[in-house]
């Protein structure tokens, strides 16, 4: 019968689709083994688009800085220009790019809005998060909701101009719409999607509600936008918003337009949330495992800090280990593997090829983390990694969880500040206890081809 007939073309696409989810996974996770047979630079093909992958600093290095503006591009992620349309900053391309991302950096640093500076925020946030785990009274709990609030709400603070209640209705559903965007962009089927567009529109996937999420999400950002011009003050931005708004009265032929703002902020909350508490639920589970580790970090922070003040930026530059040690969290945890895509800007000669312009990048940075000439035994959690042999700290031009060049992540200043604020804040006020034995904690992360989550855990905090 009909039905039957459906039914068997159904499932035969199922089939056919079940294989290119293996075949992808398989081929972003062997890209190790791809670069020993074929080298640093070589071509892969996902469903019909062509990617040159880079493997190895030499390589990243030399495309994404040595040859910066060539690489500049970024690459096409089917998924992305449903959604983005070209719009925003992650997306965008040429021009666009170039203005949006020039005043996300200016506005992002540390001084760029209003009476209070980006430190001020997240210390503001620091102690309501502290104040929220001392409510768990000792008792096991999962860390994802706080951090993750804590985090949203910083970008909140920057955005908006002010932080929420935790309890907050709007603010539960905001931060629920961006978590969701962030697992459904995560998950295979996007990531599919992105290679398969044609074949996915057929299959109810992801896209579908990412495209609802984000429509939601706009409505927010358009009555909070309305709210900000009517107590619009040009010479005192508040916050991001006023900041845009400004931009956009000043001139109304530029890319300062509404559609922008709205995607760029979207932009914001996508890449700063999830990325940053990520980083410091791996950080956490990594400090339970090592209680040596962390043992050292409170000696550092009780030396340089005491109990009695914040934390503040200006203490870092004299904590070397605890510098260390969130160096080797980011360096470790591999959060983005594959980099976000790029792509060059033109016909580009790179070593002894010729890459078409518009051809999609992959500068696997997992390939520059885990270097094992810069980096022994690089499978090994080691804050020593980032010590010299005096205990002082020691750069390194292999550290790139940020990614590199004219792409370099917009939002790296804050990240850097958010990690270092919350993680002390938390261990001046808290000494970590695992409900299971420290040998059995696994930090090992989900494989993924998109963000590396740690596995689900639950820990206690005592009360210093």
């Amino acid at each position: 019968t009909n039905s039957d007939a459906g039914g068997l073309g159904r499932d035969l696409l199922l089939l056919l689709f079940w294989h290119l989810v293996k075949n992808v996974l398989v081929l972003c996770l062997n890209l190790l083994q791809l670069s020993v047979k074929y080298g640093p630079i070589f071509t892969i093909y996902l469903g019909s688009l062509r990617v040159v992958v880079l493997y190895g600093q030499e390589a990243v290095k030399e495309a994404l800085i040595d040859q910066g503006d060539e690489f500049s591009g970024r690459g096409k992620l089917a998924l992305a220009d449903k959604l983005a349309k070209g719009t925003g900053i992650i997306f965008s391309n040429g021009e666009r790019w170039k203005q949006l991302r020039r005043f996300a950096l200016t506005t992002l640093r540390n001084f760029g809005m209003g009476k209070k500076s980006v430190e001020e925020r997240i210390q503001e946030e620091a102690c309501f998060l502290v104040e929220r785990l001392r409510n768990t009274h000792e008792r096991p709990f999962d860390p994802t909701i706080p951090l993750t609030h804590a985090v949203s709400n910083i970008i909140c603070s920057i955005v908006f101009g002010d932080r929420f209640d935790y309890e907050d209705q709007k603010f539960l559903t905001l931060i629920n719409l961006t978590e969701e965007n962030n697992e459904l962009f995560r998950s295979l089927l996007a990531q599919l999607y992105n290679f398969f567009p044609t074949l996915m529109d057929y299959i109810p996937g992801p896209h579908q509600l990412l495209i609802k999420n984000s429509e939601e999400f706009k409505r927010f950002v358009l009555e909070r936008m309305k709210m900000h011009k009517e107590s619009l003050d040009l010479s005192c931005p508040r916050d991001f918003i006023d900041a845009f708004l400004i931009k956009m009265e000043q001139n109304d032929q530029s890319e300062f337009n509404t559609e922008n703002l709205v995607r760029s902020t979207l932009d914001l909350f996508l890449a700063g949330t999830g990325t940053t508490s990520t980083t410091l639920r791996h950080g956490l589970l990594i400090l339970l495992k090592y209680p040596d580790i962390e043992e050292k970090v409170h000696e550092e922070i009780d030396h340089v800090i005491g109990r009695s003040r914040s934390p503040c930026m200006a203490d870092r530059s004299q904590m070397p280990y605890t510098d260390a040690v969130i160096h080797e969290i980011q360096r470790f945890i591999n959060l983005v593997p594959l980099n976000v895509p790029h792509a060059v800007t033109r016909d580009t000669h790179f070593r002894q090829y010729v890459i078409p312009k518009g051809t999609t990048i992959f500068p696997v940075l997992q390939s520059v983390l885990g270097d094992s000439r810069e980096f022994p035994k690089p499978e090994q959690f080691n804050p020593g990694h980032f010590l010299d042999e005096n205990g002082a700290f020691r750069k390194s031009d292999f550290f790139i969880p940020f990614s590199a060049g004219k792409r370099i992540c917009v939002g790296e200043a804050l990240a850097r500040m958010e990690l270092f604020l919350l993680l002390t804040t938390i261990l001046q006020n808290f000494t970590l206890k695992s409900p299971i034995d420290s040998k059995d904690i696994d930090i090992a992360p989900l494989p993924s081809i998109a963000v590396n989550a740690p596995k689900p855990y639950q820990l206690c905090v005592l009360p210093r």
